[in-house]
């Protein structure tokens, strides 16, 4: 009879869920979301012209303050699960995301109900945002698994989650209904023995040296690239 491999052994023991500290950066702000945030964040992310962005997420858009507030009232109750608000350099909100699927005892944990608005999206700060909330889960609290999902026909979130220096693990088909549709969930993760090239390089494309009168100048898969010599 052959020996069953139960798999690797781990040193493990449970660690703290995320504990709503304020996570600073040189951009941005992450902190819990919180009701002097609604107004602000439904200025910024439900404006004109931004029905497109909430495409593939679970709710909205919303045309009035009031559903919109009751919507983030529902998100901060629910259990698993921490809000949370982008605040830019000056205090205002401009996005907002969430810790989902907390699992203190397995150490994951997953980042999701992404959304930016327009002043957030494609600038440094959005990036800083992601960098400090993984950052929150693998050097803070010592988690081993950080996932993102996303609907596998949402372009921008599978290239966003490329970008940052997820791994593509898989698509899960028929996995919701959403909004009437069928999503097929693409799965991302970053695993705590590839998260300190992933930092690395995050750190490297957010420094000085890599400051150019228009931006960065190296893309941050170019930096990653450079950094496990694959360029």
């Amino acid at each position: 009879m052959t020996e069953l491999d139960p798999g690797r052994a781990v040193d493990w023991s449970p660690r703290p869920a995320p504990d709503g500290r304020p996570l600073v950066g040189r951009w941005c702000r992450v902190v819990p979301l919180a009701e002097e945030h609604v107004p602000g964040l439904y200025a910024e992310v439900c404006a004109p012209g931004t029905e497109t962005d909430w495409a593939y997420l679970a709710t909205g858009p919303y045309d009035d303050l009031d559903t919109f507030a009751a919507m983030c009232r529902a998100s901060m109750a629910e259990p698993q699960r921490l809000s949370t608000v982008v605040l830019d350099a000056t205090g205002k909100p401009v996005g907002m995301a969430s810790y989902l699927r907390i699992q203190p005892d397995h150490g994951s944990v997953e980042v999701g109900s992404i959304l930016y608005g327009p002043s957030l999206q494609r600038t440094t700060a959005a990036t800083e945002a992601m960098y400090l909330m993984m950052s929150h889960a693998f050097d803070d609290l010592g988690y081993r698994r950080y996932e993102w999902k996303c609907h596998s026909l949402n372009a921008r979130s599978v290239r966003a989650a490329e970008r940052l220096g997820f791994t593509y693990e898989g698509t899960f088909r028929n996995a919701m209904v959403v909004k009437g549709r069928n999503r097929d969930t693409a799965w991302f993760s970053i695993t705590d023995d590839e998260w300190p090239l992933v930092r690395t390089a995050l750190e490297i494309w957010m420094s000085e040296d890599n400051q150019g009168s228009e931006g960065q100048l190296e893309t941050l898969e170019a930096v990653r690239r450079s950094l496990s010599g694959e360029g």
